[in-house]
């Protein structure tokens, strides 16, 4: 293991499909990486324990190579509570109030910071990504789920109640079908790679195949999978044309899963939101740089954060390289 320094942090990414973790070094060089499926049908106290044994995996591998972590970052979907570190409500993974910072520092003996994954993954392309430069982006991952990253001025905004950036739970499909979140036609019915699956699967009686698998099939020409897909596109160019609107972003950076189609998704999407802002020039559209691993990368810069205040508070340096900065542009506090 190399790059080992003082300054290892451990970064937890929870997703409805699996588990990220990494140990990361002080440069943001990652020393080591833990993927676990997460399984939410086993029920939600099985999702933590398996957090919990993939963060201790993770704490004893940097102990052995001598390069103990000082700190972790675990970032969560759903409707989180920044401040309480507590996941309010992660339908996916069936949790519903967990105090999820005060389980993971008990277990591992260290101090942990706290957030939600989508804007952790915005904070990780502002810093060291597709939004840097940008003083406006919205950071649009489209996985399992879809939600949202609003940074504006260098912070990812949680609204008044933490769960600004719910893309996903935009009704784009009046009356369509019903989302675990209760509504009809949101934007994850149609868009998300789960719901891609999903749809070609009920038209082709295909059940095995993912989005990815369903994006190939479109190129490749096969009628049906071609429909499911622009479908998704359209439904994801009718989201973002009402996030434009409103908000009026100078860039969109298109990250998730779904994002490794490339110019398979983001010319068509391109196109679509042009036509639906024809009365103003369309904002950038860019890939994420960072892939799906913006969130673990993202809880990374949060725990490296709550070191570098800790610091400050100790008449330290606030900043020692450009992966550290203090106070952390993430709205909230870990």
């Amino acid at each position: 293991m190399a790059h080992v320094t003082a300054e290892n942090v451990i970064a937890l990414d929870i997703g409805g499909t699996e588990i990220k973790g990494a140990v990361v070094a002080e440069d943001g060089t990652v020393l080591r990486s833990e993927r676990r499926p997460t399984r939410p049908a086993r029920g939600g106290g099985a999702v933590i324990d398996t957090v919990l044994d993939c963060a201790a995996e993770l704490a004893e591998l940097a102990r052995r190579a001598g390069a103990p972590p000082r700190a972790v970052g675990v970032v969560a979907p759903g409707l989180v509570d920044e401040s309480a570190g507590t996941v309010v409500k992660a339908v996916n993974l069936d949790w519903h109030d967990i105090p999820l910072r005060r389980r993971v520092a008990e277990h591992l003996g260290l101090p942990v910071a706290f957030g939600h994954d989508v804007r952790a993954g915005g904070l990780a392309e502002a810093r060291l990504g597709a939004g840097r430069g940008s003083d406006s982006f919205v950071f649009v991952p489209v996985g399992t789920g879809i939600a949202a990253a609003v940074v504006t001025g260098g912070r990812a905004q949680g609204g008044a109640r933490g769960i600004a950036g719910e893309l996903g739970h935009l009704v784009v499909r009046p009356g369509g079908e019903r989302c675990a979140c209760g509504g009809r036609g949101c934007l994850e019915t149609v868009a998300s790679a789960s719901a891609i699956a999903r749809r070609h699967a009920r038209l082709t009686g295909t059940p095995d195949l993912g989005a990815e698998d369903v994006h190939r099939r479109a190129s490749a020409g096969e009628p049906v999978a071609a429909q499911v897909w622009a479908e998704a596109v359209a439904a994801l160019a009718d989201g973002l044309a009402a996030t434009v609107t409103l908000l009026d972003p100078e860039r969109i950076v298109i990250g998730g899963g779904l994002a490794r189609a490339g110019a398979g998704l983001l010319a068509p999407l391109a196109t679509a939101l042009a036509e639906r802002l024809a009365f103003r020039t369309p904002p950038r559209l860019v890939a994420a740089e960072h892939g799906r691993s913006a969130g673990c990368l993202g809880a990374a810069l949060l725990a490296r954060d709550l070191l570098a205040r800790d610091l400050l508070v100790a008449g330290g340096p606030s900043a020692r390289d450009p992966f550290v900065q203090a106070p952390s542009p993430v709205g909230g506090t870990p």
